[in-house]
């Protein structure tokens, strides 16, 4: 199978909202790409994709994900998105994912993300509303997911989250 990229599983996730007739925005992408890669690294110690996210005002943000959706700025993703094949293991990992988030809304998510430490960490000392293109810590991710998953613990293949 191919490298999977940042750009395969965004479109997964777009494709899997439309295949349920439900409406998906790019900060909404952002975040649970953002999401998907977290626990991957938390639960399995390796990334999803090699790409990097940035840490925005908004929350995390993959760059080249998040330009390719621009155009649609706060407004839902409408163009038809062919849907990447994956190893079954991986499509377990994003529904889990989708499972325990994707019925939020962006802006949850974006708050959600503002709580925790990997966006934290990489914003600094930045005001709130500071643009920022610093890069989110994949060692930090994957340890602060881990520190999660542990904390939190996993019920079958719900990944249990606590505000």
């Amino acid at each position: 199978m191919n490298k999977v990229t940042a750009h395969d599983v965004a479109k997964y996730i777009i494709a899997e909202f439309h295949e349920a007739e439900d409406f998906i925005t790019n900060m909404k992408v952002q975040k649970l790409l953002y999401y998907v890669q977290g626990w991957h690294l938390g639960l399995y110690g390796v990334p999803v994709f090699d790409e990097q996210f940035q840490a925005w005002v908004h929350g995390p943000v993959q760059y080249e994900v998040y330009h390719e959706y621009k155009n649609y700025r706060w407004n839902p993703i409408s163009e038809p998105i062919e849907k990447p094949k994956f190893e079954p293991a991986l499509i377990k990992h994003i529904h889990e994912v989708l499972h325990a988030y994707g019925g939020e809304t962006g802006y949850m998510l974006e708050i959600l993300t503002h709580q925790e430490w990997p966006w934290i960490e990489a914003r600094d000392d930045l005001a709130s509303d500071a643009l920022s293109q610093n890069i989110i810590s994949i060692k930090t991710m994957k340890e602060f997911f881990a520190e999660k998953a542990k904390n939190n613990g996993r019920t079958g293949n719900f990944i249990k989250i606590r505000r």
